[in-house]
């Protein structure tokens, strides 16, 4: 329901247009960025996302970089 309502949001702000965006094919990506930005944001340290997420350290810092979530944290 909240990624509904998140897409139906997007979609309201982009004009009521989204086309072009391959928003199927993508929703795996969308996903996991989302839940390893709540995990970053909801445990105090790397080591607890990671036993939050059942990851490895490795495996945590690939996703972080991937994905660019400590940009996302930085306050600007």
């Amino acid at each position: 329901d909240i990624i509904a309502l998140k897409l139906e949001l997007s979609v309201k702000s982009a004009g009521g247009k989204l086309y072009g965006i391959p928003v199927w094919k993508t929703m795996t990506d969308i996903t996991k960025e989302a839940v390893l930005k709540f995990a970053m944001s909801a445990t105090k340290t790397k080591l607890e996302a990671c036993r939050f997420l059942g990851l490895t350290e490795s495996n945590l810092n690939t996703l972080l970089y991937k994905y660019d979530v400590e940009k996302f944290f930085e306050d600007e």
